[in-house]
């Protein structure tokens, strides 16, 4: 059986759920190219798109290229 895509890919991921400052990630749109804030910490969290200095999403070059590739063997 194939592999689904998805349309997020997690491009960075730090923190820990058993520290109280949670876990950070930035979530990458591959069909717009916007990247996103995720935050979890607990039972509470929060998504929002990242923004640069004058207030518009940050949109990757092509749908990728402004923040490394995230490698979750690394974990």
């Amino acid at each position: 059986m194939a592999k689904k895509e998805t349309r997020f890919e997690v491009v960075l991921k730090e923190g820990s759920d058993f520290r109280d400052d949670g876990i950070r990630m930035i979530l990458l749109d591959k069909e717009t190219g916007v990247q996103y804030l995720c935050w979890k910490c607990g039972y509470g969290g929060g998504i929002t798109p990242l923004l640069d200095s004058e207030g518009k999403a940050v949109v990757a070059n092509g749908g990728f290229g402004m923040l490394p590739q995230y490698d979750d063997t690394q974990m």
